[in-house]
């Protein structure tokens, strides 16, 4: 594929979004931007958030590391449907019942004005972090598939990626969101199906055949009983995937405001279920994509690259699989980081203007200068960690954004399940101090995890460390009557 065919691709791909989000935008107001009105059909949050949920790290990084975990990162997936549950049955009846915009509110009511600042601030370094390093991703195709041939450097690449996604979101806001997420994850899932296809065609397989192969390969494992200081043991994978999704989907506004802006409950729950069924199919053929790329890479005697995240675009881009594939591949890719990201700004500008800024006391016109100014702040923040990112990152984007959940969710983790499981009181000015000190003890124990644990080698559970060590300090400040 020729970069002016790439490039040519991408402008028309992006004035789609814009006219969209021209229309979507129509009339609206601050609380359009934060809550859509209340008024998003349960159906269409639910594709949407497939999209939100998936991004530029499962499109790439999930396929590049079953070269090294195999398919193992299913079993986190089978662990995220029971946290969903979870979410579906506990959570959003709460977050209803109190009528939040932002979901941290519930901290202040439950705990005090300390816990819910350091809440919102958590989630706050949580999404900027996870939802830059997943942006990441996209700048570095765009870079490999148009830029490096126009010899303009990266910076200049992460500049233009984000102020398309300003561009579209800066005045409708969730509304626009709803509707732009559910567009890319119809580009997404076609750029998935399509490739599974023209892999199946250049090996001369049908569907039969290619399960087959990919059962017999060296790639199949996708469960791991034996040692269970082996980080993905199936049982670490499969707890850790429950609290993952609790938290980055539960916890987090992000996910959360696209279900809050369903009418009612009931339709909020239905949106749940649908969302679980199909992110469970849809990531099943992403861990399967990732065996079949390898396969295929064996065959050919391709060389696969030091970060594996760069097999699938390499792959793709280079016309191994043809001209349509190379299509749908930055179709794809561009439509699964933005479904992400750009939801992902929109929370990051609700939760700060609704939790630091107190928004609901300024007049409409002051409303929405606010705003403008905090959501224009966030998109400037993801350009320089972007750009911190290029310069230090060298392991698997997946491991990345993990290994940052792990340590910043989960002092949300232990907040949420503090307030919830029990009806305790606490030192409301102390919280902020246990929040920073929980995720510092789980680093230490993590660093030296082998030596003290013998052997043992801490995964994704780290999350579940850290909520843990919350939760505790939380005890300890308990007010006793």
């Amino acid at each position: 594929m020729t970069t002016g065919l790439a490039f040519g691709i991408l402008a028309v791909y992006f004035l789609m979004l814009i006219v969209v989000a021209h229309y979507t935008s129509k009339g609206a107001d601050t609380n359009t931007f934060f809550t859509a009105n209340k008024q998003s059909p349960w159906w269409l949050v639910a594709i949407g958030m497939i999209g939100t949920s998936i991004s530029g790290v499962t499109f790439i990084s999930v396929p590049g590391a079953v070269g090294v975990d195999k398919l193992s990162y299913y079993q986190i997936i089978l662990g995220n449907l029971v946290g969903y549950f979870v979410i579906a049955t506990v959570l959003l009846p709460l977050y209803y019942r109190l009528n939040l915009i932002s979901i941290y509110t519930y901290l202040e009511q439950r705990f005090g004005k300390w816990s819910y600042k350091t809440g919102s601030s958590f989630f706050l370094l949580a999404r900027t972090l996870g939802s830059a390093a997943r942006l990441f991703l996209a700048v570095q195709v765009l870079q490999l598939a148009i830029f490096d041939a126009w010899e303009i450097p990266f910076w200049i690449s992460a500049l233009v990626t984000i102020a398309l996604i300003w561009v579209y979101t800066y005045r409708g806001g969730v509304k626009t969101i709803i509707v732009t997420d559910t567009l890319q994850t119809f580009f997404l899932l076609t750029a998935l199906v399509l490739t599974i296809i023209l892999i199946g065609n250049k090996l001369e397989l049908g569907l039969g055949g290619l399960i087959s192969t990919i059962q017999e390969s060296k790639y199949s494992q996708m469960f791991f009983f034996e040692d269970f200081s082996y980080k993905h043991h199936f049982g670490k994978d499969f707890v850790s995937g429950i609290f993952i999704a609790i938290v980055m989907t539960g916890l987090d506004q992000d996910l959360m405001q696209k279900n809050l802006t369903c009418k009612n409950i009931g339709e909020a729950q239905k949106n749940m279920f649908w969302f679980c069924c199909t992110f469970a199919l849809t990531t099943l053929m992403f861990v399967g994509l990732g065996a079949l790329l390898y396969i295929y890479a064996d065959k050919i005697g391709f060389e696969i690259p030091a970060r594996t995240d760069l097999l699938y675009p390499k792959l793709a881009l280079s016309g191994e699989f043809g001209l349509l594939a190379a299509i749908t591949f930055l179709l794809g890719i561009t439509a699964a980081t933005y479904a992400s990201s750009d939801s992902a700004l929109t929370a990051l500008t609700t939760a700060f203007c609704i939790d630091f800024m107190h928004i609901e006391k300024y007049e409409e016109a002051q409303r929405g200068k606010i705003k403008h100014y905090v959501h224009l702040g966030f998109s400037a923040l993801f350009f320089v960690i972007i750009l911190i990112f290029h310069a230090v990152s060298s392991q698997s984007i997946i491991s990345t954004v993990f290994n940052i959940a792990g340590y910043t969710y989960g002092p949300l983790l232990g907040l949420f399940a503090f307030g919830l499981f029990t009806k305790t009181p606490v030192k409301d000015s102390l919280v902020p101090i246990v929040c920073v000190i929980s995720p510092i003890l789980t680093y230490v124990l993590d660093v030296n995890s082998k030596e003290w644990l013998s052997g043992y080698q801490f995964g994704f559970e780290k999350l579940l460390v850290n909520g843990a060590f919350t939760f505790i300090g939380l005890a300890l400040l308990s007010k006793r009557k």
